[in-house]
């Protein structure tokens, strides 16, 4: 629930600026809320679902977005 809060954090940062990080930080942790919230539903302990995936595309999106920050031209 609270990675969804946050996510909901940035997107309104987001809305305000326009800045693409934030919408990459706010997909990020909606990514990671999805992830907590099958964590709860997965009947296997956690090293042995394939959930790190998720994990790995949210901090991918977060790679990115300052990734892109940083190659902007001011």
């Amino acid at each position: 629930m609270a990675c969804c809060v946050i996510g909901l954090f940035f997107l309104r940062f987001w809305r305000r600026t326009r800045d693409r990080l934030f919408f990459y930080f706010s997909m990020a942790f909606w990514v990671l809320g999805f992830n907590w919230f099958m964590l709860a539903f997965a009947n296997q302990d956690e090293p042995q679902t394939a959930l790190y995936a998720v994990r790995l595309v949210a901090f991918g999106l977060i790679i990115l977005g300052i990734w892109g920050k940083n190659r902007e031209k001011t």
